[in-house]
């Protein structure tokens, strides 16, 4: 899987669109989350729609209700008018076995040079990313092989890659569209000066909990109540014992004690609860030279009739024997689809950063 993963990144190259800061052009059209399909009719129910369903549209169930990783909408090209409207959007896929007589099939072949066509042959490579090719803020993959079924499996086998990569960019609209118009840096840098490491905090987060190591901002509406906290703990010379069962106990140890209802006999809980379709997962990658845990899944309120989903971010730092925490919740029953602002707690917590030359007699007393 690795050696299709590679040439799968370096094939891309082919066909990213180089923009410049004189790129004038539009932004593409359609919602961060929906994917344009862009198959003929015929092939709706083939072996390869199946598996883009199965992939790009599979159910998230670390929400309250489950949702579609993304919301796919299938297309076949209709006309030369109509293919410059495919080409207007976020999101798009173009999916077709490479020899396929038909307008997807041969627009796919129009996309690719004789020598990645020839790799396509070879089985080398089949998935093609790339950025800002008609539009700014636009991402398209094209998908082909030797045949549906080949297709089909090339896409199940390497499903991990190809959602991260179209979620990478994802996040990244997330993230500027979250700090577009302001952030709260007096609260970033209070915890890089005082604390030795920093996230970046939405506009309208307001301080709540100031500690000497929990400190926690709230953004409260009504019918769409947010907050984050972070933690941290130095002199953590081993890591071994990191792992999810300890990342649930201890930020369910931290929010007991933090996080409460209307009275103290309530506070937050992890919901981890496979058997009734909420699970809680997570996963690790390095950022920068950080070791990353991120945790999904949903909360409830012990002694109260509330919940949401949370996101958890728990970060090493290697340089500094520092271990930390940055928590994202969400109460909003009355929205529907709560899948968007996970989303945005995914890209808040990965603007975090540690300062490597931190020490721990720097750390400012409580007030």
């Amino acid at each position: 899987m690795k050696r299709i993963f590679l040439s799968f990144i370096a094939s891309a190259f082919v066909l990213i669109f180089i923009s410049c800061d004189g790129d004038y052009r539009p932004v593409a059209d359609g919602n961060i989350r929906e994917v344009m399909v862009v198959m003929d009719s015929t092939q709706w129910e083939s072996e390869t729609a199946e598996a883009i369903r199965n992939v790009f549209g599979k159910w998230v169930q670390t929400v309250p209700n489950a949702e579609p990783y993304y919301d796919l909408r299938f297309t076949n090209i209709r006309s030369q008018d109509h293919l410059e409207r495919i080409r207007s959007h976020k999101n798009i896929i173009f999916a077709a076995p490479i020899d396929e007589d038909s307008n997807t099939g041969r627009q796919i072949r129009g996309f690719l040079d004789e020598s990645i066509e020839q790799r396509v042959r070879d089985g080398e490579s089949f998935a093609f990313p790339f950025e800002d090719q008609w539009y700014k803020d636009q991402y398209a993959l094209i998908l082909t092989s030797t045949s549906d079924s080949a297709l089909a499996q090339k896409i199940r086998n390497t499903e991990n890659s190809l959602l991260s990569d179209m979620l990478e960019k994802e996040l990244a609209r997330w993230e500027y569209f979250v700090y577009e118009r302001y952030e709260q840096t007096q609260y970033s840098d209070s915890l890089w000066e005082n604390h030795g490491y920093k996230v970046r905090i939405q506009h309208d987060y307001i301080k709540n909990i100031d500690t000497l190591n929990f400190h926690s901002f709230r953004r409260f509406l009504p019918q769409n109540d947010r907050w984050m906290w972070t933690w941290h703990l130095d002199n953590v010379d081993d890591i071994s014992f990191l792992d999810q069962d300890w990342i649930i106990a201890t930020r369910d140890s931290l929010q007991e004690q933090f996080i409460k209802g209307a009275r103290d006999s309530m506070y937050v809980q992890t919901f981890n609860r496979p058997d009734l379709n909420r699970p809680v997962k997570t996963n690790s990658f390095q950022m920068g030279r950080l070791i990353v845990y991120e945790t999904l899944g949903t909360w409830h309120m012990v002694n109260g009739l509330m919940g949401g989903p949370f996101v958890n971010f728990t970060y090493y730092d290697p340089d500094t024997n520092r271990l930390f925490m940055a928590d994202y919740n969400q109460h909003a029953p009355s929205v529907r689809k709560q899948l968007p602002f996970v989303r945005q707690f995914r890209a808040m917590g990965r603007t975090f950063e540690s300062d490597s030359t931190w020490t721990p007699d720097r750390e400012e007393p409580a007030l």
